[in-house]
């Protein structure tokens, strides 16, 4: 299983780390995933999802899942 949010798509960045002396090693940052379970009064079910710490939190401020799937429909339709 991939480490992606399933609602944002977020995955982890790839870069350079650098060092002083400008050596340079790869190094890849991960998004902060949970397991959270989302409760949508329009269907009247509970489900289980993988998000990332952003996306609980817009959930949170925007009430629910179908609202969030409304308002950012341009994330998840990629």
């Amino acid at each position: 299983m991939a480490r992606t949010c399933d609602l944002t798509g977020k995955r982890r960045l790839v870069g350079n780390k650098v060092s002083h002396a400008k050596n340079r090693s790869k190094m890849t940052q991960k998004p902060n995933l949970q397991t959270k379970r989302v409760y949508d009064p329009v269907t009247g079910e509970t489900i289980k999802l993988r998000l990332s710490t952003r996306a609980i939190r817009t959930l949170d401020k925007v009430g629910s899942l179908s609202k969030f799937l409304k308002k950012y429909k341009h994330l998840w339709n990629a």
